[in-house]
């Protein structure tokens, strides 16, 4: 487990440390996400000020060289963008990072988990930029930015992917490279829906199965808003507008799960052995998605997170795996 609350003395004696190693740029006062300020002239140092998710002006390089990430989320965009960080965490409910990211980040420092860093880790790896995702504890939001000022908060918790990687992009000052990025994923949303044939439209059931029971997502959460791309539909049960997910389910609710087609995954070991268990019951034989041998198992680390475009290449490729040229 990794440790990032304050400690005795020892965090304020590594962030001052800190400060010599990787200190830069500077603060401002609230506003909201949007356009970036232009770049000084000091070509050396040149910076730019951005609004983050929660409002706050930054003060960022323009042209970043060692950037950090704190979530799945911001090293998806990054790697997409071309960035290559020098410090990562560990995926979500991973302890490690995320499979389908491990042959682009071998070799890079983890700094901790997700949305937990361990200070004296990023520290090391001397930031000039970390992306923090929607990091909401101000402790260590604080912590950070005695390492480097240039620490923003890349995402709202209720934005979805789109919103979040562009964000992400004007941070990097990247955006004409995020928007070739997003055309490449209508493209593959036009290509993929173009092959779907008869399950054109299909009721699609999203669903991550935790250790209480199996929660499915809603229809702006990262995978639902990809099959919403896809023209896919949703059970009567599961066809909310927001980005999260139910609570979990009792077996009593099963039918709550049940669609045309059920896309099944899970995060821990511990929601596989329950899901293994469930899957001997009469409820979930009873299904019409089992029935019919609908029933696609989905990488819990990609389809269960707010997710970026890296990550939507994956999901696209299941749900086309799946139900195209059929």
């Amino acid at each position: 487990m990794f440790a990032f609350r304050r400690v005795g003395g020892l965090i304020a004696t590594t962030v001052l440390a800190a400060l010599a190693l990787a200190g830069c740029g500077g603060g401002g006062d609230s506003a909201t996400t949007g356009e970036a300020a232009p770049a000084s002239s000091s070509s050396a140092a040149a910076t730019r000020q951005i609004k983050d998710a929660t409002g706050t002006m930054i003060t960022v390089p323009a042209n970043p060289q060692r950037v950090v990430t704190l979530t799945q989320e911001d090293l998806d965009a990054a790697l997409a963008l071309g960035v290559r960080p020098v410090g990562i965490t560990n995926g979500q409910g991973l302890d490690r990072p995320p499979a389908y990211l491990e042959d682009k980040v071998a070799g890079i420092p983890i700094v901790g988990n997700l949305l937990q860093p361990v200070i004296e880790k990023v520290v090391e790896v001397k930031p000039d930029l970390i992306l923090a995702g929607d990091m909401q504890d101000q402790q260590i939001l604080d912590q950070l930015r005695k390492i480097t000022p240039a620490t923003v908060v890349t995402m709202a918790p209720t934005d979805d992917w789109k919103l979040s990687f562009k964000a992400i992009a004007n941070t990097l000052n990247r955006l004409d490279e995020a928007e070739k990025v997003l055309a490449d994923y209508e493209a593959k949303v036009a290509e993929v829906k173009g092959r779907l044939g008869k399950n054109a439209g299909a009721e699609v059931s999203i669903v991550r199965w935790n250790p209480q029971g199996p929660s499915w997502m809603e229809r702006r959460q990262f995978a639902g808003s990809i099959a919403l791309d896809l023209g896919l539909k949703r059970p009567k049960a599961q066809d909310k507008d927001g980005t999260a997910h139910s609570m979990p389910l009792s077996l009593e609710a099963l039918d709550e799960i049940d669609g045309e087609w059920l896309f099944l995954s899970s995060l821990t070991e511990d929601g596989r052995k329950a899901l293994d268990e469930v899957k001997e019951s009469k409820a979930f034989q009873e299904l019409k998605a089992v029935k019919n041998d609908h029933v696609v198992t989905v990488d819990g680390s990609v389809w269960s997170t707010r997710g970026g475009p890296l990550a939507a290449q994956v999901v696209l490729d299941d749900y086309a795996k799946a139900l195209a040229d059929r």
